[in-house]
Parts: C-alpha cells; sequence; structure tokens
C-alpha cells in the first residue's frame, strides 16, 4: 500500500463515465513509452493482501486479470486473491521474477492513501512502487511502470483506515483497472504483430 505525494503522475477517476476509456488510453502511451515489445516477458504485479478491505485492490485486480491474461504466452500475472503478494513474502516473488523469466518489464499495481479529494482516483507513472509507504514499512521497489488507487485518507492510523475502506469502492477499482490494462495490452500486441506482418 502506497502514500500518493505531489509527484507528477496521470490519474482518472474511477467513478467517471468515460473511466475505463480514459486510463486504458492512458496505459497503452505508457506501455509504447516503455517500448515493451523489447522485453521477452511482461509481469503484473499485483500488490496487497486480502485480509484487508482497502489493501485487497491488488489482489483482486490480479483475480479479475489472471484468467483474461492466461491465453498470453509471454505475460504473467502475481498476486491474485488465492496467492497474494504482501509485505511478507514480497521480497521472495522480486527474486522469484528475476530468477525465472528473462528480461522481464514490471507492471506493479497497489493501492495507495491520499487526499480526500482524490479518494476513488487512479493514477500510472513511469517508475516503482514504492510498496507499504503509506503504513510505514519499508519495502523493495518495483515496477518499470506503477498503478496504485486511492481507496482512502491518508494522515493518521493508516491500518484502521484500510480497514474501513468501503469494498464497493475498491470493487469499482479494481474492475477500471483490469479493463484498462486488457483493452491497453491487447492493443498494444496486436498492433505489434500488424507492425510485424508488414514486413
Amino acid at each position: 500500500m502506497n502514500l500518493i505525494s505531489n509527484i507528477d503522475i496521470s490519474s482518472v477517476d474511477s467513478y467517471s463515465p468515460l473511466a475505463i476509456y480514459d486510463f486504458s488510453n492512458l496505459i497503452y502511451r505508457y506501455f509504447v513509452k516503455a517500448e515493451i515489445e523489447n522485453y521477452e516477458n511482461i509481469i503484473i504485479l499485483c500488490i496487497g493482501s486480502d485480509r484487508s478491505t482497502g489493501d485487497s485492490l491488488g489482489p483482486l485486480v490480479g483475480y479479475k486479470l489472471e484468467p483474461i491474461l492466461s491465453t498470453y504466452d509471454n505475460i504473467r500475472v502475481l498476486g491474485t486473491l488465492n496467492k497474494p503478494v504482501h509485505a511478507k513474502n514480497l521480497e521472495e516473488k522480486i527474486d522469484f521474477i528475476h530468477t525465472e523469466y528473462m528480461e522481464p518489464f514490471v507492471l506493479a499495481i497497489d493501492a495507495s492513501l491520499g487526499r480526500f479529494d482524490k479518494v476513488g482516483y487512479l493514477n500510472i507513472k513511469n517508475g516503482p512502487l514504492k510498496p507499504g509507504l503509506g503504513v510505514n514499512k519499508k519495502l523493495p521497489d518495483i515496477g518499470h511502470i506503477s498503478i496504485t488507487g486511492v481507496v482512502n485518507i491518508s494522515g493518521m492510523m493508516e491500518y484502521v483506515v484500510l480497514q474501513n475502506t468501503r469494498l464497493s469502492l475498491v470493487m469499482n477499482m479494481a474492475e477500471v483497472i483490469s479493463k484498462s490494462t486488457h483493452i491497453a495490452l491487447h492493443r498494444y500486441t496486436r498492433e505489434e504483430k500488424e507492425k510485424k506482418s508488414k514486413f
């Protein structure tokens, strides 16, 4: 779980009627900029715990994406409701990624806390996540691109705040992130195939 600061990021309100359209376009643009076709494997690392409503955003996204993306040869989803990636096993999973996969590109997804007026917003940026920052834990940074969803307000008693986050909010955000990621990946891989077929 992350804490959102004033860094330069792109964001979308998950309750906007055009949230999936807008966020999928943002993700696609970040994929293009990162030139993900140059990586042998794409890892979607969904961080969080199924034991806390607010922190369950990552595992819910992983749960929704895993069956959809299983048809892709070079895309793997780590972190689901059944097998969450959280503070206690994150370092082990990062080691696993770099041991098992050649040249992996990592898209990291996690919940975050932020300002009251940003609750419900989805953020994407170049660069790694800093997991655990919002609850004062020191965990390894991970990800070439990172997506966070602001599930509640930051400031005090972060653990209590996460436990008292509305499930409907987290479910909606997970739906937007998973559908947007799938659309962006489908569009990107389709366009890459079309480019190769022209040569």
